[in-house]
């Protein structure tokens, strides 16, 4: 089928096999591998990307479904090279060891945060509770997500 869909601001026209989730189209056909699969069943939340502002599972998406729609991945959440302000909050708090979750971490917390800037502690632990982390533990991430915060309110502070 031939579809049609903006990722990180890019706009793409392919041919995919109806069958297809969303994460392998982006992985394998756009080489956007930002985007992880973990369980491939919607639980680990490492394929999280974002469908015209929400926080959806890659592998639960056919990539027919992105027809028409905004897409954005991990790739597209900082600018050139330098890390976005929520992805420096992570390296300072080093919310991150593998780094298999992070992607979907990160895009959840974006989410999150573009919605909710001022979600205290108890929200951000409520909406990251569908992403699984192995190595970290989860004060160092909640940490970040709560030092951001100050970016997605508008306020000038450095991650």
């Amino acid at each position: 089928m031939r579809i049609k869909f903006e990722v990180n601001g890019t706009k793409v026209e392919l041919d995919v096999e109806p069958r297809v989730s969303l994460a392998d189209c982006l992985r394998d056909t756009l080489r956007l591998t930002g985007t992880h699969l973990g369980c491939e069943h919607g639980v680990c939340g490492a394929c999280t990307v974002i469908v015209d502002g929400a926080a959806v599972r890659a592998c639960l998406m056919l990539a027919v479904q992105a027809h028409g729609e905004h897409i954005v991945t991990v790739e597209g959440l900082s600018n050139d090279d330098a890390l976005s302000p929520l992805q420096a909050s992570f390296r300072k708090h080093h919310a991150l060891q593998c780094g298999f979750c992070t992607p979907g971490m990160i895009t959840t917390a974006h989410a999150l945060l573009t919605e909710e800037p001022d979600a205290d502690a108890e929200r951000v632990r409520e909406v990251l509770s569908g992403n699984i982390c192995r190595c970290t533990g989860y004060i160092p991430i909640i940490k970040a997500v709560l030092e951001a915060r100050a970016h997605y309110a508008g306020e000038d502070a450095p991650p």
